[in-house]
């Protein structure tokens, strides 16, 4: 599993990630989703190493990366504050400027990535994920009963316990669809107490502070600047629930393109030749070109 990728950890100002990357050319940075680590991409990350350099992290909370401090707003598992972690990696790694990829949880953080660093991002791809605001607004009971997980995961404590109750029961998966080595990587990850509890506070976060910074950015007008290219599982049930996905995307992007993918939700795993082939494709259109920004990003106060 990856071959000729370098592992190693990274120390960026809010966290320390354990991060993969090979490669030679243009930067992308790929953002795993729940209840996966950077090991998702096993299968993806190869392919596009030929054309591009891959960087692979476990977002903070999230695998062997380190975990945030508690605060009441959950400020610490923000998005923005995973974007954040997501930038000074790339620099750390002599990358200013990068294409980011992310996947359900990690979608959003690419998403805020390319919002609040709009010079550093030069394409963004949304692999099954809209706008936490836009999925809040259009909640229904159809939503509600089949994502009620959103809701039981922001409650406090009862859902850590009983995930580690029961872990296989929660979360399924096994060595013939996911590959041994990602899938005891992904049972390592989902039998960690405080491993568990960072996924949770990313929910937690997610209908609170980051529904919140969304609302904010569009009171502004604000738009991502980067080409976004968005995929979705025509398996799973965001096309159901939320009908036109793109439409749904379409206030929040200046250029946008995509289309559903014949899959489950975990794409990377499921069909990974068809979702590298639409990766390397849509990387090789033009991105946003210039500089990035010399202003900080948006900052949150301690919570």
């Amino acid at each position: 599993m990856f071959e000729d990728f370098h592992l190693e950890e990274r120390d960026v100002s809010g966290a320390r990630l354990r991060v993969r990357h090979a490669g030679n050319g243009p930067p992308v940075l790929l953002l795993h989703g729940h209840p996966r680590t950077h090991t998702t991409w096993w299968r993806v990350a190869p392919l596009l190493a030929r054309h591009h350099h891959v960087v692979c992290p476990d977002l903070r909370g999230f695998g062997r990366s380190s975990q945030p401090t508690d605060t009441p707003d959950h400020r610490l598992s923000s998005k923005r504050e995973k974007a954040r972690d997501g930038v000074e990696l790339m620099a750390a790694l002599g990358f200013e400027r990068f294409a980011v990829v992310g996947h359900d949880r990690g979608a959003y953080t690419a998403f805020r990535m390319a919002m609040d660093h709009p010079g550093r991002i030069t394409h963004l791809a949304v692999l099954d994920a809209v706008p936490i605001v836009e999925a809040l607004e259009r909640c229904d009971a159809r939503f509600a009963a089949a994502w009620w997980h959103w809701f039981f995961f922001a409650q406090p404590e009862r859902p850590e316990r009983a995930i580690l109750a029961d872990p296989d029961r929660w979360y399924a998966g096994t060595p013939e669809a996911m590959g041994e080595e990602n899938h005891r990587d992904f049972r390592d990850a989902t039998r960690d107490p405080a491993v568990v509890h960072g996924m949770l506070e990313d929910y937690r976060a997610g209908l609170g502070i980051d529904r919140r910074h969304d609302e904010e950015d569009r009171a502004l007008g604000r738009r991502v600047e980067a080409p976004v290219h968005v995929l979705w599982s025509r398996r799973d049930d965001l096309e159901s629930l939320h009908g036109d996905v793109l439409a749904v995307w379409q206030p929040w992007a200046r250029t946008l393109t995509g289309r559903g993918l014949d899959c489950g939700h975990h794409m990377a795993e499921e069909a990974p030749d068809e979702l590298a082939a639409e990766l390397l494709a849509f990387l090789a259109r033009p991105g946003i070109a210039g500089s990035p920004p010399a202003d900080p990003p948006p900052t949150d106060p301690a919570g």
